[in-house]
């Protein structure tokens, strides 16, 4: 994969139907993907390097953003998905890459302004379940 522009980066969340629309205009993205691992070193492990139990720990994914919404129709989208503690599918579309789709709950939702400047907005997201990736063709 080549150099991408960051902010080609885009966070979508499922209205529903199966459509996928922007939830704002993000500035910064930050995707992680996790595994935990299972340590299964023993006496005869060779030359006493750790090993480890492949597909077993737990996977999970953090995705992140900050920045304006774009819509009111997308700020209150985020807004009742957070306080009604709900799992939605969310697609993170990263150019050159592929498309992470999968359920994620809203773990963190800030809103921040200066008296001189935009309303802004942050969110974290938590996955909630399988998620797939799809490769870009």
């Amino acid at each position: 994969m080549s150099a991408q522009r960051g902010k080609d980066i885009l966070l979508k969340i499922e209205d529903g139907g199966g459509n996928f629309s922007s939830v704002a205009g993000l500035r910064t993205r930050t995707m992680s993907l996790n595994a935990a691992t299972v340590d299964i070193t023993h006496a005869q492990s060779a030359g006493g390097w750790r090993e480890l139990l492949a597909d077993a720990g737990a996977r999970q994914a953090s995705v992140s953003g900050a920045g304006v919404f774009i819509s009111g129709a997308a700020a209150e989208t985020i807004r009742a998905a957070f306080f009604a503690g709900d799992i939605r599918r969310w697609e993170i579309v990263v150019p050159g890459l592929g498309r992470l789709k999968g359920p994620f709950q809203i773990a963190n939702l800030d809103y921040a302004g200066d008296h001189d400047g935009e309303a802004t907005m942050a969110l974290a997201l938590e996955s909630a379940g399988a998620l797939v990736f799809e490769p870009e063709a």
